[in-house]
């Protein structure tokens, strides 16, 4: 069984008829997509999905941060005058 990350939920064929309404409807909340009562996909507000997609910018920046900070001992001293 799938699990409903969302507090709203609504099936395909209900989100077809008036998309603007569910949306308002939802106040900016994560709306479930159901398809024969399983999640199918989740509807999000934009400013949602753009503070996600930064959250995973951070994240992946993070990590490679972490992996470079743990090669530092390999790092090559260097002064500005001799680039």
């Amino acid at each position: 069984m799938h699990q409903v990350l969302a507090n709203f939920s609504v099936s395909i064929s209900e989100l077809k008829k008036n998309p603007s309404a569910l949306l308002t409807q939802a106040s900016g909340a994560p709306i479930a997509v159901l398809n024969h009562n399983k999640p199918a996909a989740y509807l999000v507000p934009v400013e949602t999905y753009e503070a996600m997609m930064e959250m995973l910018e951070d994240y992946e920046l993070a990590k490679l941060v972490e992996g470079r900070r743990a090669d530092k001992d390999k790092a090559v001293t260097v002064s500005l005058d001799d680039l």
